[in-house]
């Protein structure tokens, strides 16, 4: 695979990721019968906060994955550890925010996961920037 091809895939997958939580805060909507904002469901703000937490990320984690696979030297294991960690960081807190009070264990370690990528990825670019 090239670089730009292990990028698509994880953009691909976290792409496809999206409309699942999408329809998970939908089809609560259709539920609770709450158009706008959580209605003071904890169920409905869980699942908005899932997604919410998803959006708020992974562009970050794709834009990050799309600069590394630019710069020179830049090892494909590296790319695949990235773009893999973030992802079943991303799936694992969804599931975890899925659970009861929100308290699942993915919740934590994926966002662990994220963190990490995102920590690496910042002094890989440093690394980068001032060493050529």
């Amino acid at each position: 695979m090239t670089h730009i091809q292990i990028v698509a895939l994880y953009a691909g997958i976290n792409l496809l990721l999206l409309p699942i939580l999408m329809f998970r805060v939908g089809g609560q909507r259709l539920k609770t019968k709450i158009n706008l904002g959580d209605g003071g469901s904890p169920a409905l703000l869980q699942r908005i906060r899932a997604h919410a937490n998803f959006t708020e990320t992974t562009p970050f984690a794709l834009i990050g994955l799309l600069i590394m696979s630019m710069l020179s030297g830049t090892p494909a294991w590296l790319l695949h550890a990235l773009g893999g960690g973030f992802t079943a960081g991303r799936v694992l807190h969804a599931h975890g925010m899925a659970q009861e009070n929100a308290l699942g264990t993915g919740r934590t370690v994926g966002a662990v996961l994220s963190l990490l990528t995102f920590v690496t990825m910042g002094a890989y670019f440093l690394f980068k920037a001032f060493t050529g």
